[in-house]
């Protein structure tokens, strides 16, 4: 019997955690024009709460999904509190400042979705090994491509484009071998193309025009079309990607990224 009551209240004390870190996200929302956060009160448990999905076992949040909803305002570093979340999704806001260390903490986290935002400083290196999505274009990031993504063995789609990243392409991205989309377009990324990204059996989008990469083309593979242009992403044949062999370099990343999404969204159903 005790150990009954001591379970009920380390279950309490788990789920106060999760709904101090939540209200932590809505203080440092600054606008919310559409009142999606009028709901997040205490008349309700926070798994009612708009945006909100929680576990059928357990009563712990696994997803944070506020896409589109015109936010303005910045990252709680409370949210890495939220030990169970595999999911976070801030598209298309007005999210600003920097992506908190603690997101680190979040050793669940399978996406982590921040597309058009303002947000600023050096993409966190510590994030979980089992992200599958990583999708942070539009912003206003800067620095290097962490060392620390070697470990992200499970990576599928990797998205950075439109930011203001340097250095030049990792070659250990060529490691990752469940990538099937490489979005780096439009940054300032300098140097060669890594002969290992030829290694990336699984890939179907390529995207890395708008740098200042030195080399022409990449290692050969018969499954690359070449796109004459800098500012074109490269494709591969296969039967999403086969329609158009060369568009400019937006309307591809997006396509191809909205692919993406939809067949991540597809297998987290089934």
């Amino acid at each position: 019997m005790l150990l009954f009551f001591i379970t009920l209240l380390q279950v309490a004390a788990f789920e106060e955690g999760d709904r101090a870190a939540l209200q932590a996200f809505k203080s440092m929302i600054s606008h919310d024009p559409q009142g999606i956060l009028n709901s997040w009160n205490d008349s309700r448990h926070f798994c009612e709460w708009e945006g909100i999905t929680c576990g059928r076992r357990h009563r712990r949040v696994t997803a944070l999904n506020m896409r589109s909803k015109a936010l303005r305002g910045s990252l709680s570093p409370y949210i890495g509190n939220l030990s169970f979340l595999r999911e976070i999704n801030l598209e298309n806001n007005t999210i600003q400042g920097e992506i908190p260390r603690e997101f680190g903490r979040l050793l669940r986290l399978e996406a982590l979705f921040l597309s058009n935002n303002s947000l600023a400083g050096k993409i966190p290196a510590n994030l979980s090994s089992r992200l599958t999505v990583l999708a942070l274009p539009y912003n206003k990031l800067v620095g290097r491509i962490p060392f620390e993504f070697v470990s992200l063995c499970k990576l599928k789609r990797l998205a950075l484009h439109r930011n203001s990243l340097t250095g030049g392409i990792p070659p250990f991205l060529g490691n990752l071998s469940s990538l099937e989309l490489l979005s780096l377009g439009a940054n300032s990324f300098g140097g060669n193309i890594p002969d290992s990204l030829g290694q990336l059996k699984e890939l179907e989008a390529l995207g890395i025009g708008g740098n200042n990469l030195s080399a022409i083309g990449l290692p050969p593979n018969k499954r690359l079309v070449y796109c004459p242009q800098p500012d074109m992403v490269l494709k591969f044949h296969s039967s999403t990607y086969a329609e158009a062999e060369a568009v400019r370099f937006e309307a591809q990343v997006a396509i191809a990224f909205d692919d993406a999404v939809r067949n991540y969204e597809n297998d987290k159903g089934q």
